[in-house]
C-alpha cells in the first residue's frame, strides 16, 4: 500500500496543500499507509474527540486490523485539518470510541532537515502526558540540551524547559488562543530563551497573526506524535536549532 500525495485545500484559508499521508509498520512487518480520499472534502478540526481520530485500517499482507491516527494536516493559517479515508480502499475503516491499548505505536519518520540529525522517531499521542513527552522529544532531536518538565505550569504557564528554551504545549480540543501566543512570548522575553509552541488542535487566526508578528516558533502535532511547522519562525528553528553556546 504505497503512499499517494494528494491535493488538499484549507477549508479555513481556501489555501492548496500537496498532502502524502504517512506509512505505518504493521506487526507483521508490511508498512501500512492509510488510503486518502481523493476529491473528498476535507474538515476543520475546531474540537477534537478520540471517536473521531482514530481509523481502522486492514493490513494486505497478514489481514490484521490494526487502529490508527485519521490523516491531519496543519495549514500555515493555523487551522487544523482533517482528510477523508477511502473506506473501501482501508480494507475496515470507521472511527474508532477509544484508542484502546492494542494498538501498535506508529513509528512513522520525520526527515531531518539540511541539518546532520537521525530520524525522528515520534511518540504515539493518547493523553496530555503523552504530548508533552511527543515535544519533549522533538525539542531533543532539534538539538535543545536537558529538555524536561517544568513542573507548575501554573505560575506561568510553561510546560517544558531545556537550556536557553522554554515550551508551552496545548493538548485541549480547541484552537490554542493568542493569549498563550503572547504569554510563551513575554516569557522568552524575561527568560532571554528560544519559545516553542506546540498544539493538538492547531491555532485561532489571530494566535497564528500574533504569532508571526513576535516570531513565536508554531508547530501542530498530530496523534502520532510528529509535530509540523505552522509559520516561518519555526521552520526556521527547525534549520537552525539552538542558538550556540559562549565559547
Amino acid at each position: 500500500m504505497a503512499a499517494e500525495s494528494v491535493p488538499v485545500r484549507c477549508p479555513a484559508c481556501r489555501r492548496d496543500h500537496t498532502y502524502t499521508a504517512p506509512t505505518y509498520p504493521c506487526p507483521c512487518g508490511a508498512p501500512l499507509c492509510l488510503p486518502v480520499l481523493r476529491g473528498g472534502p476535507p474538515v476543520e478540526v475546531l474540537h477534537r474527540s478520540w471517536d473521531e481520530s482514530w481509523v481502522r485500517l486492514r493490513c494486505p499482507g497478514c489481514g490484521r486490523t490494526g487502529q490508527w491516527p485519521t490523516p491531519e494536516l496543519g495549514c500555515s493559517c493555523g487551522a487544523l485539518i482533517r482528510l477523508p479515508v477511502d473506506a473501501e480502499a482501508a480494507g475496515s475503516p470507521g472511527p474508532l470510541h477509544s484508542p484502546g491499548g492494542s494498538a501498535p505505536a506508529p513509528a512513522g519518520t520525520v526527515p531531518p532537515p539540511t541539518t546532520s540529525r537521525p530520524p525522528f522517531r515520534p511518540v504515539t499521542i493518547r493523553t496530555g502526558r503523552d504530548a508533552l513527552t511527543a515535544a519533549a522529544q522533538y525539542l531533543k532531536w532539534l538539538g535543545f540540551a536537558d529538555v524536561r518538565l517544568a513542573g507548575d505550569r501554573t505560575a506561568n504557564g510553561i510546560d517544558l524547559r531545556g537550556r536557553g528554551l522554554v515550551a508551552q504545549v496545548d493538548p485541549s480540543t480547541q484552537p490554542t488562543a493568542v493569549r498563550d501566543v503572547e504569554c510563551l512570548w513575554l516569557n522568552c522575553a524575561n527568560e532571554d530563551a528560544v519559545g516553542a509552541f506546540f498544539s493538538l488542535a492547531g491555532y485561532t487566526h489571530e494566535g497564528r497573526l500574533r504569532a508571526d508578528q513576535l516570531g513565536v516558533p508554531l508547530f501542530v502535532m498530530d496523534l502520532t506524535g510528529t509535530p509540523q511547522p505552522v509559520n516561518p519562525a519555526a521552520d526556521a528553528l527547525i534549520q537552525s536549532g539552538p542558538a550556540p553556546g559562549p565559547a
